[in-house]
């Protein structure tokens, strides 16, 4: 029998606690709200395991001090070519107007960011340089709309611990203003009286638990590297899995609000096949907690969903940056894209019109500026995929037409690829795609050589992802919504339990700007209702 007491009584529930379930419980708490925040782990999510990189634009602080001018409707002519449907107008327009204002406020709970920007294009900036072009901005058609400008904000840290600072300042803050966090608690269901979400009922493995110490051990051991390599861990993952199901107990707790932010789906292999079989061989990027748990039980209350098929898959050409001055061809030797887009722009194309399956081109030239950017562009993970590239992980011949052979692609179709292209660059009309003219090199010079970026192509360079889409919520509230468009009360949803900002486009730092914005705007709208009732 579930047990309950006065301690378990609170204004807001917060289930999961990444940056949005942090960003919820700080914007509730600063609002006078009790907040009680649960965590099927010990909080963290995707977000720790991040790059913690903040979109944010419209007229930083950062931006302005390395010299770039941007405002609200600059930074919405841009977004709207990413954001498409995923959120009504107002709602983008919401986010534009606040961005510049997202980084002084996560800058209040003790992060910091940074001015630097890169000076070339990459995935990741190395540490030497906190603020970048992270998208699409300076890309085809992307460039048309809108004066390019760098926006994602790398929190301040070594190597890859961005993440896991942005995170940790949050979940402090979210301490220090009084908000209750109770660590390996499953929320198993939803509490619903008279159609109202009143709170919920979870199991947790108390940390007085005998083996609460060995399951916090074995999961911190193993969370960076599930991250990029799930299989090398899943013996790990399945005893943790094990020591919480044998020792967890049920409670339950009560609140006027549920905020649903545990993440997206990407773990759950079932879900993926069925919304998104295309993507069923990508790496999955996040935690075993990523496993839909939030998105079902809005469902199971009612909610509906959308953009469920929405799955981000990251192929990063750069850096080194020589690496975009290539050509990316199919399996027929067709252009996929233009290779200065975004790698998850890029990947989305390589996955849905070219079956996952396709190279990138060089000549001997390309060959050597890459070699010689290795050590000045790239972290540590960076530098594991290029040591693969540069010793085993490529095709190398003196024809273009021996290469194709080799690689397993139409020659006569690759050839014309890369004559147009050439012709392109020889003439005023420029490369046929489009690339930036900077980043365009001539495919000429023997020997030449192939990298396979397929979604099978290694193990030592996965195409990682993540799921975009989940539970439909109000743009004004953040209210989870039924098929009729009619609000659930009591129930919210943000992150990548819900449709947000990047729902049909994802670009670095995107992400975790959606979740501060969503969390923040369904924490302020639970309290206000809490004081209207009041």
């Amino acid at each position: 029998m579930a047990r309950v007491n006065e301690e378990q009584s609170y204004d807001v529930i917060v289930v999961g606690f990444g940056v949005a379930g942090a960003a919820a419980a700080i914007e509730a708490a600063d609002r006078g709200a009790r907040v009680l925040v649960l965590d099927s782990s010990y909080g963290g999510g995707a977000s720790a395991l991040s790059g913690g990189v903040v979109y944010a634009g419209g007229g930083t602080s950062h931006q302005s001090k390395a010299g770039y001018e941007d405002n609200p409707e600059n930074l919405y002519a841009y977004l709207k070519q990413e954001v498409g449907d995923a959120v009504d107008d107002t709602t983008l327009r919401r986010f534009c107007a606040e961005s510049a204002g997202m980084i002084p406020w996560l800058e209040q709970q003790g992060a910091s960011f940074g001015s630097s920007v890169a000076p070339y294009k990459t995935s990741y900036p190395t540490d030497r340089h906190y603020l970048y072009f992270s998208g699409n901005e300076k890309a085809y058609p992307y460039r048309q709309a809108a004066t390019p400008a760098p926006r994602g904000h790398r929190v301040l840290a070594k190597g890859l611990a961005s993440g896991m600072v942005l995170w940790t300042r949050l979940a402090e803050s979210a301490v220090r203003k009084g908000v209750t966090f109770i660590p390996i608690a499953k929320v198993t269901e939803l509490i619903i009286e008279d159609g109202v979400v009143t709170g919920v009922k979870y199991r947790v493995l108390e940390q007085a638990h005998p083996s609460a110490a060995r399951h916090r051990r074995m999961t911190k051991r193993t969370a960076k590297i599930g991250n990029w390599a799930p299989d090398l861990v899943k013996g790990t993952t399945d005893r943790i899995a094990h020591i919480w199901k044998k020792g967890a107990v049920e409670r339950e707790a009560r609140a006027s609000a549920v905020i649903l932010s545990a993440g997206g789906f990407i773990y759950n292999k079932q879900w993926v096949a069925q919304h998104a079989p295309g993507f069923v061989k990508i790496s999955p990027l996040g935690t075993p907690a990523d496993d839909g748990s939030g998105i079902q039980l809005g469902m199971n209350a009612g909610g509906t969903t959308a953009k469920m098929g929405n799955v981000t898959a990251w192929r990063f050409l750069s850096p080194p940056s020589a690496f975009i001055e290539g050509v990316t061809v199919g399996l027929n030797g067709r252009r996929i894209a233009n290779e200065d887009l975004y790698g998850a722009t890029h990947g989305n194309v390589l996955m849905r019109e070219f079956s996952g399956k396709g190279w990138a081109v060089y000549d001997s030239e390309n060959w050597k500026k890459a070699r010689g950017q290795y050590w000045t562009q790239t972290q540590i993970f960076h530098k594991l995929t290029a040591t693969f590239t540069f010793t085993l992980g490529h095709k190398r011949a003196r024809t273009l037409e021996t290469l194709a052979a080799k690689m397993g692609v139409d020659p006569a179709g690759m050839a014309q690829t890369i004559s147009a292209y050439n012709a392109g660059i020889a003439s005023s009309a420029g490369d046929p795609a489009h690339k930036e003219a900077d980043v365009c090199h001539p495919i000429t010079k023997a020997p030449f050589y192939a990298v396979n970026i397929s979604d099978d192509s290694s193990p030592f360079s996965p195409i990682p992802g993540l799921t975009l889409g989940g539970l439909v919520v109000e743009g004004d509230s953040g209210l989870v919504q039924r098929a009729d468009g009619s609000t659930i009360p009591g129930l919210y949803a943000a992150g990548r339990t819900a449709v947000g900002i990047c729902s049909n486009s994802y670009v670095s730092g995107l992400s975790l700007a959606d979740c501060v914005f969503s969390a923040r705007r369904a924490a302020a709208h639970a309290a206000a209702r809490l004081h209207a009732v009041a």
